[in-house]
C-alpha cells in the first residue's frame, strides 16, 4: 500500500464538528493537496466555515506527523481562499526525517484520540502535563491558557448561556438530527455510543447528542464539580488563523492523549458570537479558538470514519 495513501486513512482520524469530516485529499508525486468539503458545514453551528477549517487543519497536523513518523519530512503551504476557496493546504514530502520521539509519541496517539463526553474524576493533572499542552499549542503557533477558578466557573457559565442560545437557534434540531440519527450503518457522525451519560446536576456544558435520541436508553451520572478548563487562541481570526488553530488543537489533543488525559471540545462557546468575544482579547492580539476539558476519564469508543475512496479525489495518483 501505498506511503501517501496509509498517511491519508491516518489523517482521516482527525477530529471534527458533529464527526463530520469535511476534507477531500488529492494524492500527487510527493504531495497531498487538502481540501475542505464545504457540503460538510453545519451551517446554523458554523456558518462561515470557522470550524470547518479547524476540522481541516487538525487533519493537515495528522497527515504531517503521519509522514513524519513514517519517515518523511513533511512541507506544508496554506493556500488562501482568494486562491481556491476550497483548497486549504499542499503537504510535501521534501526528504528523509530523523527519527524524532516526540513525533512517533504524537503519531502513535492518533488511532487512541476520542472525544470523551463522560464525568472525569478528580484527579489534579500534573504541572508537568499541563505545561506540555502549553508548549504543544505553542510549537504550532497559538496560546493555551489553563483557566483558574474564578475563570473557570465564567467560562461554564458563557458556555451554558451559548448552548441555550444554539439549542433554540432555528434549524438546530434539523442540524443535529442530520449528524446524530442512526437509521442505518454510516460513516461519519455521532452514533449513541459516543453521546456519553446525561449530566444529572446539568453543569457541565456537554453538547446532548442524545436528545434526539429518546427512544435509546441513556444513563445519568454526575460530572467532576471543578473541571480543568484550557482556552486555545490563535494569533489574528482569518482562515488561515483557523487553520493554525485545528493543526495546534491536534497537537494538543495527541500530547494529552499520550499522557492517558481524556479530552472534551467545548464548542458552543465560541460558536456564539457574543459568547465568543468574551473569551477573547483583542488587545493582546489574540483570538479565542476552542475551550478545552481535559481530566482523567473512562474509556471510550471511535466514532465511524469515512472510506477511504469517499474522501480522495478521483484523480489521485495511487497505487
Amino acid at each position: 500500500m501505498d506511503v501517501l495513501e496509509n498517511c491519508v486513512r491516518t489523517a482521516m482520524l482527525a477530529p471534527s464538528l458533529h464527526n463530520s469530516q469535511p476534507w477531500l485529499f488529492r494524492i500527487g508525486d510527493g504531495t497531498v493537496d487538502v481540501y475542505a468539503d464545504p457540503d460538510r458545514r453545519l451551517d446554523v453551528l458554523d456558518p462561515v466555515g470557522r470550524e470547518l477549517m479547524i476540522s481541516v487543519g487538525a487533519a493537515v497536523f495528522t497527515l504531517r506527523v503521519s509522514l513524519q513518523a513514517a519517515g518523511y519530512l513533511p512541507s506544508v503551504a496554506i493556500f488562501p481562499a482568494e486562491d481556491d476557496p476550497v483548497l486549504v493546504a499542499r503537504v510535501s514530502t521534501t526528504g528523509q526525517a530523523a527519527a524524532d520521539p516526540m513525533i512517533e509519541r504524537l503519531a502513535a496517539a492518533v488511532p487512541h484520540r476520542h472525544t470523551n463526553r463522560s464525568p472525569f474524576a478528580g484527579t489534579a493533572i500534573p504541572d508537568a502535563a499541563i505545561e506540555s499542552m502549553v508548549e504543544a499549542a505553542a510549537e504550532e503557533n497559538a496560546r493555551l491558557v489553563l483557566a483558574d477558578p474564578a475563570s473557570r466557573d465564567e467560562i461554564l457559565a458563557l458556555s451554558q448561556e451559548a448552548d441555550r442560545r444554539l439549542r433554540a437557534a432555528e434549524g438546530y434540531e434539523q442540524e443535529l438530527a442530520r449528524w446524530t440519527t442512526q437509521r442505518i450503518r454510516r460513516h461519519d457522525g455521532v452514533p449513541p455510543t459516543a453521546t456519553g451519560p446525561w449530566d444529572a446536576m446539568e453543569s457541565m456544558p456537554i453538547r446532548d447528542f442524545g436528545q434526539l435520541q429518546s427512544h435509546l436508553p441513556r444513563p445519568t451520572d454526575e460530572f467532576e464539580p471543578h473541571p480543568t478548563i484550557m482556552v486555545l487562541s490563535t494569533f489574528g481570526d482569518d482562515r488561515t488563523a483557523w487553520v493554525t488553530a485545528g493543526q495546534a488543537l491536534q497537537r494538543v489533543l495527541l500530547t494529552a492523549t499520550w499522557q492517558n488525559l481524556a479530552t472534551t471540545p467545548i464548542c458552543q462557546s465560541v460558536e456564539v458570537p457574543e459568547v465568543r468575544e468574551r473569551l477573547t482579547d483583542t488587545s493582546a492580539g489574540v483570538w479565542a479558538q476552542m475551550v478545552l476539558r481535559v481530566g482523567y476519564g473512562p474509556a471510550t469508543t471511535a466514532t465511524p470514519r469515512r472510506l477511504l475512496a469517499d474522501v480522495l479525489l478521483p484523480d489521485s495518483v495511487c497505487t
